[in-house]
């Protein structure tokens, strides 16, 4: 990465020495100067920060290269020095080397005796959990509303939880559907594999699985697909069964009651990094995205990968025209082919409605400087590091490897974080650049900002400035060494920012898979 313009403002970053483009530091205005790559650029128009000015002339119909890779073509001649964006560049379709395992690499592990640790919470079949949570799952919409009035009776700090300091909340996981819905096929099978995979989640201590009684995602049908130890207590329990909401309220707080004087047993001990499933995700993305957080917590990912843990990419949609880079990083050729076809079936969900993968970026991802889909998958992907791809998973599928791993999810970021965290992440760092504001339960979520901007106008809710990148004071290595401390030190206990703010409850979204696309599953409403 060259910076341009180090003498004095306005500064330019340019990524690439093949890049006809530099990304703005900061607003640079019509008449300002810069240096790309040792030649003067005379800018022409306004840049916004974030956005992209031409160092070169660049032919209409010719490719526009950032990262040294394509992200779009010339809509119309441009000069050196306009600026860059969705009025003269465009979209389209190009052939992508995929060559398999290519750049694959043998992997670097730290001995196991150095390491790096945490205080984690060791279940008694051996799982390990980083927080210490009762779950209140639901089996359909209608029983939303009374598991929220159990979750409200275990107000951490108050009430029925203060006698049972180690217990960190009741959790209430409600969703829109589970009642007229068909009881086979491919969306009750991810709901159904959504709420097996949070039940199973090490970070609950207990269960209550709470229904109305008449769905057709029925309690009994569901908890006896659970794949629990014998340790986990689980009660099982309908509305109609019960005498309505206020007797299963006191039925349920009884039970709740009882489980967590069992969970406040459990004390934090010294545990391999190993136990760790780290959860990649972006949101409010900007130009700064594939530059800053991203490529820092690739190389957090890549330190933990390198200790044992694994780490989870995710967001199809949000890696098209950029799988390239992770299928030549893949293990093996079974590996990649595995994540094309992903790609394939996005593409082909998308066109039964006449709709294309470029419906990404969102209006926000534009404003920031982002263009093209190609353009922002560059930079989502960089959140996976740089190590081997091992594994690749469909949606909410328990992640049983270690090292990197793709999981199949849309866009829409508690979609996409719903799946993980079904899938076994017990951390989630989610970087963003417009401001996203985003927590997770029953898995600790780390915000992450791409520029000091953001990081001072939002305080409260982000935990790492990864703005120290742009600003020159830190390496994205270095950075990526902080978040990685951070994610020990939230996974012992620390607090997160959202965690403060309460998030996490309504942010549980399992996927609603629709025979009709919409475009919030690619995350475009963003």
């Amino acid at each position: 990465m060259t910076i341009l313009g180090t003498s004095s403002p306005p500064r330019c970053l340019q990524l690439h020495p093949a890049d006809e483009v530099a990304v703005a530091a900061q607003d640079v205005q019509p008449g300002a100067t810069v240096l790309a790559g040792g030649n003067t650029v005379h800018v022409r128009d306004r840049v916004p920060a974030g956005h992209k000015v031409a160092t070169k002339d660049v032919a209409a119909g010719a490719p526009v290269h950032k990262y040294g890779q394509v992200i779009g073509i010339a809509s119309r001649d441009i000069a050196s020095g306009e600026h860059v964006h969705t009025h003269n560049l465009a979209f389209a379709e190009g052939e992508r080397d995929y060559a398999f395992g290519q750049d694959r690499k043998e992997a670097a592990l730290v001995p196991p005796e150095l390491r790096a640790t945490f205080q984690g919470f060791v279940r008694p079949d051996g799982r390990v959990a980083t927080r210490n949570y009762i779950g209140v799952i639901t089996s359909v919409n209608c029983s939303a509303t009374v598991a929220r009035m159990i979750a409200a009776q275990f107000v951490p700090g108050q009430g029925l939880l203060e006698q049972y300091p180690n217990v960190d909340g009741v959790v209430a996981l409600t969703h829109g559907s589970g009642c007229g819905m068909a009881g086979s096929g491919e969306g009750f099978d991810l709901l159904r594999r959504v709420l097996s995979g949070y039940a199973a989640h090490a970070n609950f201590a207990g269960l209550v699985v709470l229904g109305l009684g008449c769905e057709v995602n029925q309690v009994r049908a569901l908890t006896e697909g659970f794949d629990l130890p014998e340790t986990t207590p689980v009660a099982a329990m309908t509305i109609q069964g019960s005498g309505g909401t206020r007797a299963t309220v006191r039925q349920a707080t009884e039970r709740v009651v009882e489980m967590a004087a069992e969970a406040d047993k459990v004390r934090r001990s010294t545990v391999p990094a190993s136990e760790l499933v780290l959860g990649l995700e972006c949101g409010g993305s900007d130009g700064y995205s594939g530059i800053t957080a991203n490529p820092a917590l690739g190389a957090a990912a890549d330190l933990l990968v390198a200790n044992g843990g694994t780490a989870i990419l995710g967001e199809t949609p949000e890696i098209y025209g950029a799988e390239h880079l992770l299928t030549r990083r893949a293990e093996s050729r079974d590996v990649a082919e595995r994540l094309l076809e992903r790609i394939h079936w996005w593409e082909e969900y998308v066109s039964r409605s006449g709709a294309s993968l470029d419906n990404n970026p969102s209006p926000g991802n534009k404003e920031g400087g982002l263009t093209t889909i190609l353009e922002k998958s560059l930079g989502a992907v960089a959140k996976g590091g740089t190590s081997n791809l091992c594994a690749v998973y469909e949606y909410a599928e328990p992640v049983r490897s270690k090292g990197f791993v793709f999981m199949d999810t849309p866009g829409y970021d508690p979609v996409s974080v719903t799946g993980m965290v079904a899938g076994g992440a017990n951390v989630v760092c989610f970087t963003t650049g417009r401001g996203s504001v985003f927590g997770s339960k029953p898995a600790p979520c780390i915000k992450l900002a791409t520029n000091t901007d953001t990081y001072e106008r939002m305080t409260e809710d982000m935990d790492v400035n990864c703005g120290v990148v742009l600003d020159g004071t830190k390496s994205v290595q270095e950075v990526g060494r902080d978040i990685f401390d951070l994610v020990l030190a939230v996974a012992s206990g620390q607090t997160t920012k959202s965690e403060e703010l309460g998030f996490g409850d309504e942010e549980f979204t399992p996927w609603q898979l629709d025979e009709e696309f919409t475009p919030w599953q690619l995350g475009a409403v963003l």
